[in-house]
C-alpha cells in the first residue's frame, strides 16, 4: 500500500527517520487518504522527544505553543505540520485535559489514547499501515467506534461526544451502539466545554452531508449544548402547511439549504421560537404569530453564548428575522437595498429550504422563489441604483440647489426611495426635476433652505 502523502509530510518523515527516530503520519489524515480524500492537514507522531524534534528541524520555523505537551508545529515549505512525541495520558479531572502525561517509545501505547478507531491508524512509506484497533475494517463498514472503553474516552475529553456527531455528519458514518450509549451516559460532561470548542464542532457538523440525520438521531446530545432544540422535539405544529413535527421540519430545512454555515445556522434556528408563540385558532389550526422575531432573539442569544463571530451572528439573525416575509417582485429593488446582494440571495435560499420542508401540497413556492432570484439577478446586471452612493446626485449637488443641513439627507433618502420604486430614473436632470416638483407639490414638506 502506498498512500499519496503531501511532499512536506513525506520530507518530515524522512528527516525524522534519517535521524534515527521512528515516525508516522497519524489520525485523520490517514483516514482521509484511505477514503480517497485530500486531507486538510497532516499530523505526525514520533519516538523523538520534543527537544529532539527541535534539533531535527533546526533552521525551520517551529511554533512551540504545545511543546510541553510533546507537540511542535513545524512550518515546512509553507505547510504547518504538527509533530507529536508518542505519549500516554491518564486521568482527566475536567473532562478536557489529561491529569498526567508521559512520553513513550511505543506507537501502540500512543494510538490507544486516540478517540475513534478510524482516527487511530498510522502510516509511513515503506512500513505500511499500523492498525491496532480495527480502524480499517470500521472504515470499510462506515462505523465510528471508540478506541477501547468508550466511557473512558469521553471522560478524558467530552468534546469527543460532539466529534462523534460531527464525523457522523461529515463522513456519513453510523455510530456504533456502545459508543452511542456511552455518549448518552456521559453527556452531562458537555456542559464543562468551552464555547469556542463547542462552536467549532457544531459548525463542522452543520455543513456535513448527514447533518439532518444527526439532528434527528441525537437531539438529546445536541440539546445539552443547544437547549433551544429541546422544545422542538416531537412538537406538533397542528397546521395544514406542515407534515412534520417541528424538529423534523427544521432538520429537513437544514438539509435543503446549501451547506454554508450562515445558511445552515439560520435554518437550524429559523423556527425555534414557535413553541413559545404557539396558539390554537378557532379553526383548529396552530398559529405562531411573532415567531420570526422570537426565533431571531433566541438565535442571537445562542450564538452569543457560543461565541460565534459577530458578523456571522448578525447575518444569521437577520436572515431569521426576515425568513417568513413575503418578497414581492415589485419590491425587489427595495429588498436588495435593505439586505444587500449576498444576504438577499441567502434569504431566498433559506425560504426555499423552509418551503421544501412543508407538506407536499405547499411546496410550490419554490418556483416563485426561483423566479424572484432570476429577476433580481437581472436587476443587478443592469447596474441599478440600490443605495445612496449609487444616486446620480450627491450632497454637493443639493447644496448647489440651496439645501443645507439635515435637509440634504432627507432629500437624498427621498430620491433613493423614488428610484427604488421606479418613480424616477437615476439621472441627474431627472432627479433634480423630481425633487423640484415634489417640493412644489408638497410645500409643507419642503426642505428648509
Amino acid at each position: 500500500m502506498r498512500l499519496p502523502l503531501a511532499p512536506q509530510a513525506e520530507a518530515a518523515l524522512e528527516r525524522l527517520q534519517g535521524a534515527g527516530y521512528e515516525a508516522w503520519i497519524v489520525g485523520g489524515c490517514v483516514r482521509d487518504l484511505l477514503l480517497g480524500r485530500t486531507p486538510e492537514d497532516f499530523d505526525l507522531c514520533t519516538a523523538a522527544r520534543p527537544e529532539e524534534i527541535e534539533a531535527v528541524f533546526a533552521g525551520y520555523r517551529i511554533i512551540e505553543t504545545g511543546l510541553r505537551h510533546g507537540t511542535a508545529t513545524v512550518l515546512l515549505e509553507g505547510m504547518p505540520l504538527e509533530i507529536t512525541t508518542y505519549r500516554v495520558e491518564s486521568g482527566s479531572s475536567d473532562a478536557r485535559h489529561p491529569d498526567q502525561l508521559r512520553f513513550t517509545q511505543n506507537l501502540r501505547e500512543d494510538t490507544a489514547r486516540r478517540d475513534f478507531t478510524v482516527n487511530a491508524m498510522a502510516y509511513a512509506p515503506g512500513r505500511g499501515l499500523q492498525d491496532f484497533y480495527g480502524g480499517q475494517e470500521d472504515l470499510k463498514k462506515g462505523i465510528l467506534r471508540c478506541v477501547g472503553e468508550p466511557d473512558r474516552r469521553f471522560q478524558e475529553d467530552a468534546l469527543r461526544i460532539l466529534r462523534a456527531l460531527r464525523f457522523s455528519a461529515t463522513l456519513g458514518f453510523a455510530i456504533e451502539g456502545e459508543t452511542v450509549a456511552a455518549a448518552r451516559r456521559q453527556k452531562g460532561l458537555l456542559t464543562g466545554l468551552s464555547a469556542e470548542r463547542v462552536a467549532g464542532e457544531l459548525g463542522k457538523l452543520l455543513v456535513g452531508q448527514g447533518a439532518k440525520e444527526v439532528l434527528l438521531d441525537y437531539p438529546d446530545l445536541l440539546g445539552v449544548v443547544l437547549p433551544e432544540l429541546l422544545p422542538m422535539i416531537g412538537f406538533d405544529q397542528r397546521n395544514v402547511h406542515h407534515c412534520y413535527d417541528l424538529l423534523t421540519h427544521t432538520a429537513v430545512a437544514v438539509d435543503q439549504v446549501p451547506p454554508r454555515l450562515p445558511l445552515r445556522l439560520a435554518a437550524l434556528f429559523h423556527d425555534c421560537g414557535k413553541p413559545a408563540c404557539f396558539s390554537l385558532g378557532e379553526d383548529g389550526q396552530g398559529h405562531f404569530y411573532g415567531h420570526a422575531r422570537e426565533s431571531a432573539a433566541l438565535a442571537d442569544a445562542a450564538l452569543l453564548r457560543l461565541r460565534f463571530p459577530n458578523k456571522l451572528r448578525e447575518q444569521v439573525v437577520k436572515l431569521i428575522r426576515y425568513h417568513d416575509s413575503q418578497v414581492e417582485e415589485r419590491f425587489l429593488r427595495r429588498w436588495l437595498n435593505r439586505l444587500g446582494e449576498e444576504d438577499f440571495f441567502a434569504l431566498l435560499d433559506l425560504q426555499r429550504g423552509d418551503s421544501l420542508a412543508l407538506a407536499p401540497a405547499y411546496r410550490d413556492r419554490v418556483a416563485a422563489l426561483d423566479h424572484l432570484e432570476s429577476q433580481a439577478r437581472q436587476i443587478l446586471r443592469e447596474a441599478p441604483c440600490l443605495s445612496l452612493k449609487d444616486l446620480a446626485v450627491n450632497g454637493r449637488d443639493l447644496m448647489a440647489l440651496g439645501l443645507e443641513g439635515r435637509a440634504i439627507g432627507a432629500a437624498l433618502n427621498r430620491l433613493l426611495e423614488a428610484v427604488l420604486e421606479g418613480r424616477v430614473t437615476n439621472e441627474k436632470a431627472s432627479l433634480v426635476q423630481f425633487l423640484t416638483d415634489f417640493q412644489a407639490e408638497n410645500p409643507a414638506k419642503k426642505e428648509k433652505k
